[in-house]
Parts: C-alpha cells; sequence; structure tokens
C-alpha cells in the first residue's frame, strides 16, 4: 500500500514540475511585447562589392520596412498586418527581387510568388506566377482570408485579387533595364540566376550576387506570430516555375507553439527539406533551441544538398534570430524593448 501512495506521490510530483516548467517557459514573454524581424535575400553578399552608398541605401530601405510594419504594432494591430506593411515596402523598392524589382523569367516576364501564414489559427494563403499584381503579398492575404483555398496560381490569382481591390498594374511598372540586362546576358545558355541583381537610385548595378526574396515574421502583443515572404523568383526560370516561397513550410511557416519563420535562398532544396516547417517540428518534438534548429536545417541539411541561402525567426517568446549558409543576408529587427539593427554581411548572434 505504502509503494503504491508513493508511486502516485512521484507521478504527481513529475506532473508538477512539468506543468511549473511550461508556465515559466510561457511566462518569458512580457505582455503586451512584440517584435518584428525582415530580411531582404541572401547569398554572395560581400562587403567589398558594396560602396559606402550603396551600403547605405540598402540600409534606408530595410529601417524603412522595420518602421512600417513596427508602427503597426506599436499601434495594437495583429502581426498579419505588420508583416504586410514592412514587405510592401520591400516590394515597392526596385533594390529587391519582389514586386517592382522582380526579375525577368525566360518568356521576358515576371512571375511572382507570395505566401502569409496566421501562427495562431495556422490559416495561410499563397499565390503564384502573377504577372499584374503591384503587392502579391497584399493578394496572399487575400486567398487566406476570403476563399477555401490555400494556394492559387496565375490567372485565377489575379482575377480573385481583382475582385477583392487588390491594385493591378501594367507589364511595364515592373520593367527595369538592369533586370532586362540581366537577362540577356544569360538568355539561351539554358541555365538559371540566382544571382539576383539589384540597383540603386542611380541606376548603377549593385549586387550579382545576391538571392532574391524579401520576407517578415512578426509577434504582435497578443502573443500571435505572423510570417511572410514575397518574390520574383529566378532570372531566366522556365515558363511555370515555382519555388519554396508560395509552398507553406517550404518558405514560409508560422505557428504560436513554436514560431515563424521567412526563408530566402535556392529554393529547390528548401522545398525539398520542408524547411521551414522542418525548424518549427525539430522546436516542438526535439526540444531544440531555434538556433540549434536554424543551424540544423541550413548546415546539415539544405547545405548538404548543395543549397544555400537563409532564415529569420520569431518564437513563442518573442525572441529574434536569424541564420544563414551564405556569405550575407539583409536583415533587420525591431523589438519593443528598444532593441534593433540592421545588417547585411557578417553572421551575427
Amino acid at each position: 500500500m505504502k509503494k503504491t501512495v508513493s508511486f502516485f506521490l512521484l507521478i504527481l510530483f513529475l506532473i508538477s514540475c512539468e506543468n511549473t516548467s511550461t508556465d515559466k517557459e510561457a511566462s518569458k514573454r512580457k505582455p503586451n511585447s512584440f517584435a518584428i524581424v525582415i530580411h531582404g535575400g541572401a547569398g554572395g553578399i560581400k562587403r567589398e562589392y558594396f560602396t559606402k552608398e550603396q551600403q547605405e541605401a540598402y540600409a534606408q530601405k530595410l529601417h524603412e520596412a522595420l518602421d512600417a510594419g513596427y508602427k503597426v504594432l506599436e499601434n495594437g494591430g495583429i502581426s498579419l498586418n505588420a508583416i504586410e506593411a514592412a514587405i510592401n515596402v520591400m516590394e515597392d523598392s526596385p533594390l529587391f527581387n519582389a514586386g517592382k524589382g522582380a526579375v525577368y523569367n525566360s518568356e521576358g516576364n515576371q512571375e511572382m510568388d507570395a505566401a502569409i501564414m496566421d501562427g495562431k489559427t495556422l490559416n495561410a494563403g499563397a499565390v503564384a506566377g502573377v504577372n499584374h499584381i503591384k503587392n502579391p503579398i497584399l493578394a496572399a492575404r487575400i486567398v487566406m482570408d476570403s476563399s477555401k483555398h490555400v494556394l492559387l496560381s496565375g490567372k485565377g490569382a489575379e482575377i480573385m485579387a481583382k475582385k477583392y481591390g487588390i491594385e493591378m498594374v501594367d507589364s511595364s511598372y515592373f520593367f527595369t533595364q538592369k533586370r532586362l540586362n540581366q537577362l540577356r546576358k544569360i538568355q539561351g545558355k539554358e541555365k538559371t540566376q540566382l544571382d539576383h541583381t539589384a540597383f540603386l537610385i542611380k541606376n548603377e548595378l549593385i549586387d550579382d550576387h545576391k538571392y532574391g526574396t524579401v520576407g517578415a515574421v512578426a509577434i504582435d502583443k497578443n502573443g500571435n506570430i505572423a510570417a511572410g515572404t514575397s518574390t520574383g523568383g529566378m532570372t531566366n526560370k522556365k515558363f511555370g516555375r515555382i519555388g519554396d516561397v508560395p509552398l507553406i513550410g517550404a518558405g514560409t511557416y508560422a505557428n504560436n507553439l513554436t514560431c515563424g519563420i521567412s526563408a530566402t535562398g535556392t529554393g529547390e532544396y528548401f522545398i525539398r527539406t520542408v524547411a521551414s516547417h522542418d525548424v518549427s517540428s525539430l522546436i516542438q518534438y526535439k526540444n531544440l533551441s531555434p538556433k540549434e534548429a536554424l543551424h540544423t536545417v541550413l548546415f546539415d541539411k539544405i547545405g548538404k544538398l548543395g543549397g544555400e541561402g537563409g532564415m529569420i525567426l520569431i518564437d513563442k517568446n518573442g525572441d529574434v534570430y536569424w541564420d544563414f549558409n551564405s556569405t550575407g543576408m539583409f536583415r533587420g529587427y525591431k523589438k519593443s524593448t528598444g532593441e534593433s539593427k540592421v545588417a547585411m554581411f557578417e553572421q551575427t548572434k
């Protein structure tokens, strides 16, 4: 009898310890705290490739995107709206391979992809292969909020976006001479170019070594996480190619139980490893820290297959992480604690 009582007491003690541990973990996020992290692409981004003025141009736009998303959160807005605001800024800039700065496919057109996900409900929306939507991330949100589907492509996605008042533009809106020159350099060579060009206000070539994609992850005052990603894909990609960005769990994922993630890099490898979801699963089921999970997926899985790129992450406690196996990644974060940072080149913790 005594052994039975002792056994049940031990079980109750272990349960109590487990609950206490969970409570402590949940209380790590301060009430009403919030944060946002963004990226503007990864790849062979080295300091020697950029003049001081060019670095300042990128830093200024990253700060602008962060401020746009942060303002939404500061005013009590939800994380979904915050990442839309941040990504809109980057989609409207020719510095990034998304929206206005989208690269050309092999047919001489833009085919853009975008995705958004709500970590509270696990609802998600995405568009792929769109040509005339000014801000594809807004169309992805419409798919999530106003349809029973997750992913719409091409003409169907554009019809729905137009129906709900998303701004449509003529193909000429996306024209940039540098992007066109980039296509002509490799057209007919049966290869794609992941090293996307980007250019400055003087229309000078800045960088020929960047994997283009933009993304944002945010956690709002209520502790809800959202993630979003937008891209123009690869220069000279074959008609109809779809990368990791609009595939939920590959380039974009959010779950309040773990984290939110946006990825950038060689999309096919992120698809094959289901990279973003894999990071979340390693945190949830293997109890890896976000830092360990990111490194495992980027270096031990994607890297070993030959893939390259990076990911940004906010966990359920509001902590910000990033990692990349390329030489650089345009990135930045801003937190309600007053802490903020924008970086481009060297690895930082």
